[in-house]
């Protein structure tokens, strides 16, 4: 385990790069915190860095959305705030997206935890009294 430290909003950046150079053969990111924690925040800024141009956004109702990086690659985001049963991730074809190789990047695993696979990254955001976040790491 390891921690990144965000001290304020402009430093998120380089918190997304410091993660992603950290773990460059993993694809798979569960972000754990509480609502508010900075979890989309923190994806958007994933994004940025990966140089997605679409336009980024929380999922909440349509469960995973799909961007293109700089690269051409698909980036999936999944938020399962909604979801009442593991089940439901299927019905979106979660299985598809999780193993295809590419980003996905997932808020409110605890929905989904049972079926996430081993190699997924587990990073979950503390928020302290000045607003600074910190990003425990196990990957």
């Amino acid at each position: 385990m390891f921690h990144i430290s965000i001290p304020d909003l402009a430093s998120i950046e380089n918190a997304a790069r410091e993660l992603l150079s950290s773990l460059p053969d993993n694809r798979i990111f569960a972000f754990y915190g509480e609502m508010g924690a900075g979890k989309t925040t923190l994806i958007k800024a994933l994004c940025r860095v990966l140089q997605v141009t679409d336009i980024t956004s929380s999922p909440s109702f349509g469960l995973i959305h799909e961007y293109r990086a700089g690269a051409g690659d698909s980036v999936y985001h999944f938020d399962f705030y909604r979801i009442e049963q593991v089940e439901e991730a299927f019905d979106i074809g979660y299985e598809e997206y999780i193993y295809s190789g590419q980003y996905c990047f997932i808020e409110w695993p605890e929905k989904v935890v049972s079926v996430l696979p081993p190699e997924t990254v587990n990073i979950t955001l503390h928020v302290a009294e000045n607003d600074e976040r910190t990003m425990d790491v196990e990957a």
